[in-house]
């Protein structure tokens, strides 16, 4: 990528899935540094062990802190030209039990990582975030719903830093992901666990999470939320192609729905609509550029409104068990599933 060459990346969480996924993209390009910022050493040096032998290792700096501690933040980016903001809590039930947590890390975090960004003249922050910010109804999802607002907040308050958020739904295999989960039972011989065979969720992969991260940086505007346009299917759906490409006979245990959890999820709500662009693969909700004083705006009249329709994963394209499959079959922790599974057969 040419904005990136000879620049200087900070990955937050950079540990984990996204980080991971966007460091073997971008490692091998004309990026002068990528920085991984987070808390858990253990994970850092075995990024370390696993990028040791690569040419480009020199690149690949690491960076124990918090994003819940400006200090440490501050010390991770002197030089720093682009921030991807990934450290979150993201588990929907363990933020229902420790809400404050989900609020330390998700917003006051995401505010000191934006606050130290402008202090230190870095010139991108991409901001994280989840399906499970519009319409919240759990701790996790409202936490990142501020997160959004915090982040559009600051992004009137600076022309020198470019502040924007990506809004994905469910990523396969990541961390947290039920098809790990499935692929565990299926091999230990015990029935899959599923909530309810009625759920749908959207679904990509890690590669487009980090396509949809990388069009906001090239393409987006300060203050803007961008969407990606995912299909979606039923939990039903989903474990039936996990068990297929398995060839799995195990039963199929509903537990019920979990603390916080929705039977659909939505990307872009109606009240985004109003003003959401739709740019191809992608929707881009603009910030509100609008002050305080509302008294003007009456007496201007009304910005007309988009035809745009509220996008959930129940109105989505549903794919089939066959078009699942396909897709689980790009991922490489089901390949590598796979084989092991093959190598024991």
């Amino acid at each position: 990528m040419s904005q990136l060459a000879g620049k200087t990346l900070l990955i937050t969480g950079g540990t984990g899935s996204f980080g991971k996924t966007v460091l073997a993209h971008l490692l091998e390009t004309d990026v002068r540094e990528i920085r991984i910022f987070s808390r858990d050493e253990k994970k850092q040096d075995d990024m370390r062990h696993a990028y040791q032998s690569s040419p480009a290792c020199d690149k690949l700096k690491f960076f124990i802190g918090d994003v819940r501690d400006i200090a440490s933040l501050r010390d991770a980016m002197h030089g720093v030209d682009y921030i991807f903001h990934a450290a979150a809590l993201k588990q929907v039930p363990s933020c229902e039990f420790f809400p404050l947590e989900a609020v330390k890390t998700n917003v006051l975090g995401t505010e000191n990582v934006l606050t130290a960004a402008i202090e230190a003249g870095v010139q991108c922050v991409i901001c994280l975030s989840t399906d499970k910010a519009a319409y919240p109804v759990n701790a996790m999802g409202t936490s990142k719903a501020m997160m959004e607002k915090v982040a559009v907040a600051k992004s009137r308050t600076t022309d020198k830093t470019k502040i924007c958020c990506t809004r994905y739904g469910n990523v396969m295999c990541s961390r947290g992901s039920v098809i790990p989960l499935w692929i565990e039972q299926i091999k230990a011989g015990k029935a899959i666990t599923i909530t309810d065979p009625a759920m749908t969720r959207f679904i990509m992969s890690l590669d487009e999470a980090v396509a949809l991260v990388l069009y906001a940086f090239e393409n987006g505007h300060s203050g803007d939320i961008l969407v990606q346009k995912a299909p979606a299917c039923s939990i039903a759906v989903l474990a039936q192609a996990v068990q297929e490409l398995f060839d799995s006979k195990s039963e199929i245990n509903i537990i019920g729905i979990r603390h916080g959890e929705k039977l659909y999820e939505t990307l872009l709500t109606n009240d985004e609509c109003a003003n959401a662009v739709d740019v191809g693969n992608f929707y881009r909700v603009p910030c509100d550029k609008r002050e305080l004083n509302y008294d003007k705006y009456y007496k201007l009249g009304d910005i007309t409104r988009s035809t745009l329709e509220e996008f959930n994963s129940g109105n989505t394209r549903l794919l089939n068990v066959e078009e699942v499959k396909a897709l689980l079959l790009t991922q490489r922790y089901v390949q590598q599933e796979l084989a092991s599974w093959g190598a024991q057969g």
